[in-house]
């Protein structure tokens, strides 16, 4: 069992930054990779940025330059630092953790947290 909770979204206007936390408690040793997805009103929910325990990191091409993912280990929490942020940004952010359960991937996800672009 794996356990996210994130923090940090909030009201912020265009061309500001936010950096938002998700701290994983439990089997956190079984976490292979860990990822930020995020989903607008009325849209899918798309993959933001990800980060394996390797520590290789990807994001999708239209945040590359402006968000950044990172991990603390000894806090067991990852970040997205999000700067430069547009309208377009605004979602609901889920942290996502992909696990091994008897051998197999399993997603955990959290509760997400609201980020809300405008001026």
């Amino acid at each position: 069992q794996v356990q996210l909770v994130e923090s940090g979204g909030g009201l912020v206007q265009p061309g500001g930054s936010l950096r938002l936390s998700c701290a994983a408690s439990g089997s956190i040793f079984s976490i292979l990779a860990m990822a930020w997805y995020r989903q607008a009103a009325g849209k899918e929910r798309e993959l933001v940025a990800a980060i394996t325990s390797g520590g290789s990191t990807d994001c999708v091409d239209s945040v590359k330059g402006r968000f950044t993912i990172s991990r603390d280990n000894a806090k067991n929490t990852v970040y997205l630092q999000m700067n430069n942020l547009k309208s377009e940004d605004t979602a609901v952010y889920y942290c996502n953790a992909r696990s091994v359960i008897d051998h197999r991937p399993y997603d955990y996800w959290g509760q997400g947290t609201q980020v809300t672009v405008s001026s």
